[in-house]
């Protein structure tokens, strides 16, 4: 029980997080669990995977392992209620940079896989009193950013394919939505920072893409997935929300 006596907003809820080894994904599968949820966090690799998540390790591009392991979860933890698809991999370049193996790679990760995920979950979700779906977009699903065309396309995919499901199972009592970060200080934007010329002044940068000046965090993300995900956010479907220090919504002046 919660303070005040209430019970917490996910107590006898199951959550499955993608990507939950590191990043957005962990910290959301902390926020989830903190609120009461059983959280199964499922990565490539779970090493370091804390208490009191349970860990299971599978690959979202891997059809036969996404199926055994989510038929694993609901056996272990006694069902699903509560999906986040934040599994994904970055890519830069424009066009004429990325190769076919690279378009395909990036696509069957961060959209095929979400596509598997849910497919999976679907028939234990529909069991479900407060059934619900998080994909992980991005604002360059909603912005235009240089030097992401086949990162961009993907994100776009989600976006669109969120409203997609949103619509093909609300009649089933499922919500979908997404939620669309902005520049975001994770694991694979250091290595970004890492590899440039001058990290220093990259940082700074990307930084300053934001207008509130700063990185988005990792948290700040998590509370928006967990604010979708919630049963209090019942009438809340098909929607996409920014955590993107208001990149998409305005410009300040220069």
């Amino acid at each position: 029980m919660s303070e005040g006596g209430t019970r917490p907003e996910f107590d006898g809820l199951v959550a499955v997080v993608t990507g939950a080894a590191s990043g957005i994904g962990l910290a959301t599968a902390l926020e989830l669990a903190a609120r009461g949820a059983t959280v199964a966090a499922v990565d490539r690799d779970t090493a370091g995977v804390p208490e009191p998540l349970h860990a299971y390790e599978c690959d979202v591009t891997d059809s036969a392992g996404v199926a055994r392991t989510v038929e694993r979860i609901a056996a272990d933890l006694g069902g699903i209620d509560v999906l986040v698809n934040n599994a994904g991999i970055g890519a830069q370049g424009t066009v004429a940079d990325n190769d076919a193996d690279e378009w395909l790679r990036v696509l069957d990760v961060n959209v095929v896989g979400i596509a598997r995920m849910s497919a999976a979950a679907l028939p234990y979700l529909r069991r479900s009193g407060a059934a619900a779906v998080v994909n992980t977009a991005s604002i360059a699903a909603l912005v235009g950013l240089p030097r992401r065309a086949v990162y961009t396309a993907s994100k776009g995919a989600v976006l669109a394919l969120t409203r997609a499901m949103a619509a093909d199972h609300v009649r089933e009592g499922i919500r979908v939505n997404c939620v669309s970060p902005g520049t975001a200080n994770t694991p694979w934007v250091q290595r970004l920072l890492a590899s440039a010329e001058d990290p220093e002044a990259e940082a700074a940068r990307l930084a300053a893409r934001q207008p509130t000046g700063r990185l988005v965090e990792a948290d700040d993300v998590a509370q928006a997935i967990v604010y979708l995900a919630s049963p209090r956010s019942g009438s809340v479907t098909g929607t996409s929300l920014s955590v993107d220090g208001g990149m998409a919504g305005f410009q300040l002046p220069s």
